[in-house]
């Protein structure tokens, strides 16, 4: 008795065993994806170019995401939101007058995050939020002082008030209605 080996399969044939390992991969590839340091839907070069330096005239500024990138949101991992930074709200400006010493300034805004050595008579507030979504707050508070240290002018304006800064993290308010009370 002769036993001959059975022919191989053509590569028709053995499509259906090999396309759960082919989807599998390609599963994989879509996922790999998700883990770019950009947003989805935005250029590498868009990153970059996105204020290295603050105008502290301008006040606050806040770039909101595009509908795609809305979109692929669902699709990109978890985000959380990171600020870094002194906030500066239109409530604390308004009590910073000229005259005042370093230390009511500091009771006032906090400690400064920068103090230039080479700048000693002004202090910086910078304050950056990234939201999960993509959505950036950006502004600068620059307080100036004389040579006896009191406060001979700024730089910022256009701040948002408390109520509104959290707002921005916590979303906002739920309307009460007349029923409700």
């Amino acid at each position: 008795m002769r036993v001959t080996q059975a022919p191989k399969p053509t590569k028709l044939q053995s499509t259906p065993r090999r396309l759960p390992v082919l989807a599998a991969a390609v599963f994989a590839l879509a996922l790999s994806g998700c883990a770019t340091k950009t947003t989805l839907g935005e250029k590498s070069t868009e990153v970059k170019e996105t204020g290295t330096t603050l105008d502290a005239s301008k006040g606050a500024q806040t770039t909101t995401i595009t509908q795609l990138q809305k979109f692929m949101w669902f699709f990109s991992p978890y985000r959380p939101d990171i600020q870094q930074g002194n906030f500066v709200s239109e409530e604390m400006l308004a009590q910073l007058k000229v005259g005042m010493t370093r230390d009511q300034v500091r009771f006032i805004f906090g400690s400064s995050l920068l103090e230039d050595p080479f700048h000693g008579n002004r202090w910086d507030y910078p304050f950056r939020m990234a939201k999960g979504n993509g959505e950036l707050t950006t502004s600068r508070v620059i307080v100036f002082f004389d040579k006896e240290g009191r406060v001979e002018r700024w730089e910022g304006g256009n701040l948002p008030t408390e109520k509104e800064y959290i707002a921005r993290i916590a979303g906002p308010a739920p309307q009460i209605k007349a029923s409700d009370k």
